[in-house]
């Protein structure tokens, strides 16, 4: 299943970028978008308008959004860990993303932190 994803300001690297490409996903970065520098609840408001599952890592701000305005496609957050041995590199992060499709649980109006997706 391909995913469609924005990729927030705070997560565009272009390794990721085209890690998430090759994985079959639809994916646009804020630059590509015209969203550099732009307040979050613009971000989130175009990711709804586009339907775009936000990746950030900007994890407590995406965070209140979701609960102010609960109705969007999906927002993925990577919380960064202090210990360098549980923070995600890149690849982790295309796995958990594989991980959470076969899952199967809807990911329309969810939180997600894929750090609980990545096993």
């Amino acid at each position: 299943m391909s995913l469609k994803l924005l990729i927030d300001e705070d997560s565009q690297d272009k390794v990721l970028v085209r890690l998430l490409r090759e994985a079959k996903h639809d994916v646009v970065t804020a630059n590509e978008s015209g969203l550099m520098g732009q307040p979050d609840l613009v971000v989130s408001s175009y990711a709804r308008e586009q339907n775009r599952i936000i990746l950030t890592l900007n994890c407590r701000d995406f965070e209140a959004i979701d609960q102010s305005k609960p109705v969007h496609p999906g927002i993925f957050a990577v919380y960064q860990e202090a210990n360098p041995y549980k923070k995600m590199s890149f690849k982790d992060l295309v796995r958990a993303i594989a991980n959470l499709e076969a899952a199967g649980i809807s990911l329309t109006n969810q939180f997600i932190p894929l750090n609980h997706w990545n096993y």
